[in-house]
């Protein structure tokens, strides 16, 4: 069973058990269906104001979250389609700013729904498809969009001609996608998922990306050269005194804060984010880029939780990491640090993912179950590995000790921990 949200809104809830009914049918691939799901309701992907379009595996949200705080912070309006939600399906479309109200998402999926309901649409193809109805109805200076799975054949691909293209670090994810066996694509891993990512690159769109493996490197710049995409200028951050460097040609801002996002990988998703405004016509002043990287928030990545029914007085972080470059994340963070890992992991993912680059850190290991979804049991983990019936259950059984407890594994568990502490994402 599948997470597509509950809601407390009767209209909203009728229209997300129609959601909940849809699903993308075996071997469907290709943008045709969200093509002419759009032009039943006038093309209103052809009305935005402009588009920053960002895929990649690891720090998309992130990537995002700058984005829309640096804009904000120069004063610009902006929409924003994120995925997936937490804890309300609201979350994943903000018009000019706020989070879609009740009674507006209930009648846009429901005129979503209504048009396609012959075309079989996937639940991610009506809420592209609503959230692009949304941003075509309200005035708005810029649009962030984030890939959902992929790129080449992400219903958020129908963009034509977005203002910027970013890839963000890349990792292996989502294999049984990405990794299915077709002619003509690269066989190396690494290589054919930025062959992916790299299917929103678009003539004459200038592109920034991350710093990446040189397999992945590579095939970006293979297939934003066949495209006829610009490549952007190079730019890099440089560790100083009390926050970061960064540079470019197109504009260089000393002194740029620590971004409010924990974690010093964060310097990199701010960076890509400044690289992208510049590429793509917004260019930030420097106390817009300053404030926008101190005002940025994106929930269960690397978030501290606040006081409450989880946390029960301890210091309790929670993370959505899954794969192993989070882990590997997780791991620089938390260098030289012990701490109670606190793991919940759908099947088909990769236990180790995480335990292992954490390895001595860990100074417990507790596996939790992920509702409404199928997980590994306690041990998948490795003989240290206990079992509770809950994050709290988990939590009330540690030692008084002191340490951190991290929760990680999974952004379904992430949105729950939230649910349960009473800190809705907004």
């Amino acid at each position: 069973m599948k997470d597509f949200g509950r809601s407390d809104d009767p209209a909203v809830q009728a229209q997300l058990d129609r959601l909940a009914q849809l699903s993308l049918p075996e071997g469907r691939i290709g943008l045709e269906t969200i093509t002419a799901l759009l032009e039943r309701m006038g093309n209103p992907h052809e009305l935005l104001p402009p588009v920053f379009h960002v895929a990649g595996t690891n720090g998309k949200g992130s990537v995002c979250a700058f984005l829309r705080a640096i804009l904000e912070a120069d004063g610009k309006t902006v929409h924003a389609t994120t995925s997936p939600h937490l804890v309300r399906y609201n979350e994943r479309i903000r018009i000019a700013g706020k989070l879609v109200e009740d009674a507006e998402l209930a009648a846009l999926l429901e005129e979503v729904l209504d048009a396609g309901e012959d075309l079989g649409p996937s639940f991610f193809e009506v809420t592209i498809a609503a959230s692009f109805l949304a941003f075509s109805r309200t005035p708005a200076d810029a649009c962030v969009v984030e890939v959902g799975l992929g790129g080449r054949f992400d219903a958020t691909n129908i963009l034509a001609k977005p203002a910027a293209c970013a890839i963000t670090a890349l990792g292996i994810d989502h294999e049984r996608f990405l990794l299915s066996p077709e002619d003509g694509v690269p066989k190396d891993p690494l290589a054919r998922i930025a062959f992916e990512k790299a299917g929103i690159l678009k003539p004459s769109v200038p592109y920034v990306t991350a710093a990446q493996p040189n397999a992945a490197r590579d095939e970006i710049e293979l297939r934003g050269a066949m495209v006829g995409a610009q490549k952007s200028a190079l730019w890099s951050a440089e560790p100083a005194k009390n926050g970061f460097h960064f540079n470019s040609s197109l504009g260089s801002f000393e002194n740029l804060p620590i971004p409010a996002l924990p974690g010093m990988h964060q310097i990199e998703n701010a960076s890509l984010a400044i690289a992208m405004l510049q590429a793509g016509g917004y260019p930030p002043a420097h106390q817009a880029a300053a404030d926008g990287l101190r005002n940025a928030h994106w929930p269960a990545r690397l978030q501290l939780l606040s006081d409450g029914p989880v946390t029960q007085g301890r210091k309790v972080w929670l993370d959505g990491g899954h794969n192993r470059n989070a882990g590997e994340m997780l791991a620089r963070h938390f260098v030289g640090k012990r701490l109670h890992l606190i793991i919940g992991m759908i099947e088909g993912k990769d236990p180790a993912a995480l335990i292992g680059p954490l390895g001595s850190s860990i100074a417990s290991l507790t596996a939790v179950s992920v509702a409404t979804h199928a997980h590994h049991a306690a041990a998948a983990f490795g003989p240290r590995a206990k079992e509770a019936s809950s994050v709290i259950e988990a939590i009330a059984a540690l030692p008084d000790d002191g340490l951190p407890v991290l929760i990680a594994g999974s952004l379904y568990l992430a949105g729950d921990v939230l649910r349960l502490n009473d800190e809705l994402p907004d």
